[in-house]
């Protein structure tokens, strides 16, 4: 099991659509960071989980978690010339953009860059570091802990 933040911006998909649909799988597309691409495409397993971020709002915060639900597979929006996220270089045959499908795993209380930035048992934490615009990345076991606590109040959701 591993744990992941996953940044995406409410207006495209945001964690109340997921929990409008708790069953649906979610495709993670447009990830344009040969970094967070070889997260998704190499790293993650089905059934790890995420924290599930608001990027590119008033606001930016954690506000749920979502569970990784596919194996990896080529990100649709790479071929299709009108998409903001086409690749003129990717072919069907050698893609370069890969994706995972997540769900709703739950959701608490919402967790503000501020917020997350004032604990000092997240001095360390990826997401908090000087110049990070990944968004995709590792979280350690003792940072999902935290914060799940902090978020959900159950302090060892760790499976």
């Amino acid at each position: 099991m591993q744990y992941w933040l996953m940044k995406s911006e409410p207006d495209d998909v945001s964690i109340d659509d997921l929990a409008a649909e708790p069953q649906r799988a979610f495709p993670w597309t447009g990830v344009r960071n040969y970094q967070a691409r070889n997260f998704m495409r190499d790293a993650m397993q089905v059934g790890d989980l995420a924290f599930f971020y608001h990027a590119g709002c008033a606001e930016p915060g954690i506000a749920g978690i979502c569970e990784i639900c596919s194996e990896s597979y080529p990100d649709p929006t790479q071929f299709v010339a009108v998409d903001p996220y086409f690749d003129p270089k990717s072919t069907r045959e050698n893609p370069r953009w890969w994706l995972r499908d997540v769900r709703f795993a739950g959701r608490g209380r919402y967790l503000s860059l501020g917020a997350l930035r004032a604990c000092p048992e997240l001095a360390t934490m990826r997401l908090l570091a000087r110049g990070n615009r990944l968004s995709i990345t590792p979280v350690s076991v003792a940072e999902w802990n935290f914060i799940a606590g902090q978020l959900l109040g159950r302090h060892d959701l760790t499976r």
